[in-house]
């Protein structure tokens, strides 16, 4: 009982003494507090947010220019597993190009953007282009039916004039909505040699032969989340 009475007493002198420093100490304390509970806030968001997203990656190279911005990122193949345990393609992956426009001086709208998706061989014909040569793609959703015409997409890549470089473009006709949206992105040499490279790198994962070197019986069955993909239609635009 002494001892407690003594610390007590020991107590009410420290906080004496340091009262004028009490305001500044509550102040931190509560600062530390408030940012402790601030990356709280961030981890639970974070972590609500990667459940819902589990399975993809985000990492698109983009290119950002005076009147469109591309952004390309590979979109992996989707795979049905089988009786027998192994596993078949259900749905060949691609490289996904965003297309959208510039509303300002480094301004642009996410909103208006249209998506173009290059298939294994228009990948090839990308990644094999010299710096005189050109490419050209056409997808029609409807192309075997009645409906064909009615939405038409076109990517050209033509090289520059000077041969510093390439310009991509995209045309989308909408009959149906009787629209009809264009987009130039002029890219140096160097960003298309990336574009190039990340493309020749991404090839064998979109066709699925990765899963050959990469152990897919193992790889597909520790998780889920390998096998379905968060695929955004090239049509939904």
């Amino acid at each position: 009982m002494l001892k407690l009475t003594r610390l007590l007493h020991y107590r009410n002198q420290l906080l004496h003494k340091n009262m004028l420093g009490e305001g500044v100490k509550v102040s931190i304390w509560q600062h530390a507090m408030n940012t402790f509970a601030g990356f709280s806030t961030v981890r639970q968001n974070v972590g609500a947010d990667a459940g819902k997203r589990e399975g993809r990656v985000f990492a698109p190279y983009s290119v950002f220019k005076g009147k469109a911005a591309l952004s390309a990122e590979p979109r992996l193949p989707t795979f049905n597993r089988l009786d027998s345990g192994g596993v078949k393609l259900n749905r060949r992956g691609v490289i996904m190009l965003t297309f959208w426009p510039s509303v300002g001086e480094r301004k642009y709208d996410w909103e208006k953007r249209q998506l173009f998706a290059l298939s294994a061989t228009e990948v090839g014909s990308l990644i094999s282009m010299g710096t005189r040569d050109s490419s050209e793609f056409f997808h029609d959703p409807s192309m075997l039916s009645s409906n064909a015409g009615q939405v038409r997409k076109s990517l050209s890549i033509k090289p520059n004039a000077d041969g510093s470089g390439y310009f991509i473009s995209l045309s989308v006709v909408n009959n149906n909505l009787k629209t009809n949206d264009r987009f130039t992105v002029p890219v140096t040499t160097a960003e298309f040699a990336v574009m190039r490279t990340a493309f020749s790198f991404a090839l064998p994962h979109i066709m699925g032969w990765d899963r050959f070197t990469n152990r897919p019986s193992e790889s597909i069955s520790q998780s889920p989340s390998v096998v379905p993909q968060l695929m955004e239609a090239e049509w939904d635009r």
